[in-house]
């Protein structure tokens, strides 16, 4: 039987220290009952979860000093949900999400290690229109636009799952399709910014995506 091999680290937030357990790498794979393979995640793609990406820091950093007083907080695609284990550290009312199998477990263990009590998860399907989250007050997400129908239906998600008062933040590391992003945002009664970071000091490389700002 396949073991996966794993890594530790910890991402600092200035006094705040996350630990997390991740992937060793990306070419990470064990789906021995081919449930991942069911939902249409090939083995290509099934590591992609499993490892912290840039976006997923800056999307941590700027949500870090954010003032999300008694929000109702969601994070969609979280991965392995740096900021959802963060915001849960600062004792936020967070939700997380995933498609990938393997997300929920991997969160659930992260949250034992950092000490920190279980994050609200759900698996979900974003053309599935049934699922019982709610209705949050702030919506978050990193490097979410990978192929060109996931446009609509994360707009379509996130209209879903918000209040009528709700704010929007999502990383995207520059794939192209932000711009088509905003206009469907905007068509759902939102107001639409972007601002690069203001500083990737801690990612080691430039930056060269941008920070998606909803608010309605």
């Amino acid at each position: 039987m396949t073991k996966l091999r794993l890594s530790y680290q910890t991402v600092e937030f200035g006094k705040i220290d996350i630990h997390l357990c991740t992937l060793r790498n990306r070419q990470e794979f064990h789906d021995p009952l081919g449930v991942a393979e069911s939902l249409g995640i090939s083995s290509a793609q099934w590591p992609i979860f499993g490892v912290v990406w840039p976006s997923s820091k800056v999307l941590a950093h700027y949500i870090s000093d954010y003032d999300t007083g008694s929000k109702r907080i969601l994070e969609i695609g979280c991965g392995m949900a740096l900021a959802s284990l963060l915001l849960n550290k600062q004792h936020a009312d967070i939700t997380a999400t995933d498609y990938h199998p393997e997300s929920g477990i991997f969160l659930a263990r992260n949250a034992l290690l950092n000490e920190d009590e279980p994050i609200s998860y759900k698996q979900v399907d974003w053309a599935d229109t049934e699922d019982d989250l709610g209705l949050f007050d702030l919506i978050i997400g990193s490097d979410l636009l990978y192929e060109e129908q996931h446009i609509a239906l994360l707009a379509n998600f996130i209209e879903d799952h918000s209040n009528q008062t709700c704010e929007v933040v999502i990383v995207d590391p520059g794939r192209g399709r932000k711009n088509k992003l905003s206009a469907r945002m905007i068509e759902f009664g939102y107001s639409s910014s972007e601002e690069k970071p203001s500083h990737t000091d801690y990612l080691g490389e430039e930056f060269k995506g941008h920070i998606l700002k909803f608010s309605r």
